[in-house]
């Protein structure tokens, strides 16, 4: 078998859904598994997923065992001679496996390889390449400095700023989200460190694959959508949990041969970042009722402004279900709308819906402020993402009485 797809969930079980129709289509052609293992999340995901991806393995856990120690689980059922670790939030092109497959099969001593990412309103995630946080790096990133300069060698090392995105190079640190290696460096290296439960496992592996002499790589020829964190609280202890793990890291890899005082405070400047990010977090949740103007969420007793994009057979399933809605109601044209659905389907793939999402024209979603939903063919929900520091909005569809969903383009 050439690749196995390992993803965990965690309560996310409409957006697994939409990315289970993007994966499925991207392996379409490929001798592949798909597993999916989730870590006890208490809504009956399972039991909602299996019987819609009847080829998919499902794992079920009675408890959460975390991030790291539920991709290596699966990992053990696994096999492929390539791995994807990907997340439930994400959105795959049609292209994304073969050309994710050539890039890591025609490029000598690669480790891992991880793509250009966006969020849910189309924009650049900078997280899509990274330099390992070493001393320097990590006080640059927690003192400011990165944000300043962003494209500085000096001081932007930690998101790669002075490399263009718009071309596949090394990048020392591979995503979680989308992580590509094949089962050999995975063999030579280890697997996933468990001591993390969750946040930068993927760096720790990242650095011990550049340690045995592997190379990674940012992979810009390809584009996925990643909603960002939506398996998990977006507050103080979402937080305090990354900033714990980024100083496990340093202590696991950066502590020998440091004088106690600058290692004292760099784990001081680690802690001192968690609690300005809570207090910024805090500061930036948005208010409940926002201006109906184009462009901008209605308060929440006005229904959405809904624009349907796409595929036409899906939009002529999914138009009398909006007709139908007590949240929505349809928008007379797409400048009017403050909601935009992409929908997927044979004449308008998830490849179709990542390029116009991330397309740099006026009319482009994010240009102006359009919540973006994604709607696949023979889904039971539309869901999306358009701000990291929130949780994610999910249409779940009551079909009229009579009515069927389009099969899946899959």
């Amino acid at each position: 078998m050439i690749l196995s797809v390992i993803i965990v969930n965690y309560r996310v079980k409409h957006f697994l859904e939409l990315c289970l129709h993007s994966v499925q289509n991207a392996l379409r052609g490929i001798d592949a598994e798909i597993i999916v293992i989730d870590n006890d999340s208490g809504d009956d995901s399972v039991a909602f997923l299996r019987p819609l991806f009847p080829a998919v393995t499902f794992i079920a856990n009675t408890v959460n065992v975390g991030f790291a120690r539920a991709n290596n689980q699966a990992l053990q059922e696994a096999r492929g001679d390539y791995i994807l670790f990907l997340n439930p939030d994400t959105i795959l092109p049609e292209d994304l496996a073969r050309r994710c497959l050539s890039f890591l099969q025609s490029t000598p001593g690669i480790g891992g390889l991880c793509p250009r990412m966006v969020d849910g309103s189309g924009r650049f995630l900078k997280e899509s390449r990274r330099g390992f946080p070493s001393p320097w790096v990590a006080a640059c990133k927690l003192f400011g400095l990165t944000a300043l300069f962003p494209h500085s060698r000096l001081f932007a090392t930690y998101y790669l700023g002075h490399l263009p995105a718009s071309r596949s190079h090394p990048s020392p640190v591979l995503s979680g989200a989308c992580l590509w290696i094949s089962r050999a460096a995975l063999t030579r290296v280890g697997p996933f460190d468990s001591d993390y439960f969750m946040y930068a496992e993927d760096i720790d592996l990242s650095y011990r694959l550049e340690q045995a002499g592997y190379v990674n790589y940012y992979f810009a020829e390809a584009t996925i959508v990643h909603f960002k964190g939506e398996s998990t609280a977006k507050d103080i202890r979402h937080i305090r949990q990354f900033y714990k793990a980024m100083n496990q890291f340093r202590r696991k890899h950066f502590n020998r041969g440091f004088s106690r005082v600058f290692a004292a405070g760099l784990e001081m400047a680690i802690w001192l970042r968690a609690g300005l990010g809570a207090i910024g977090r805090i500061i930036r949740r948005p208010s409940s009722g926002l201006s109906s103007s184009a462009g901008q969420r209605p308060s929440s007793a006005a229904p959405h402004r809904t624009w349907l994009a796409g595929d036409s057979a899906t939009i002529g399933h999914l138009r009398p279900l909006l007709d139908a809605a007590e949240k929505r109601k349809p928008a007379p044209d797409p400048q009017e709308a403050d909601e935009i659905i992409f929908c997927e389907g044979e004449h308008f793939s998830f490849k179709d819906c990542i390029a116009v999402l991330e397309s740099g024209a006026p009319g482009a979603p994010y240009r102006r402020h359009q919540h973006v939903l994604f709607y696949a063919a023979g889904s039971q929900s539309a869901v999306g993402s358009s701000s990291r520091d929130g949780k994610g909005e999910i249409w779940v569809i009551t079909p009229l009485h009579g009515s069927a969903p389009p099969a899946a383009s899959g």
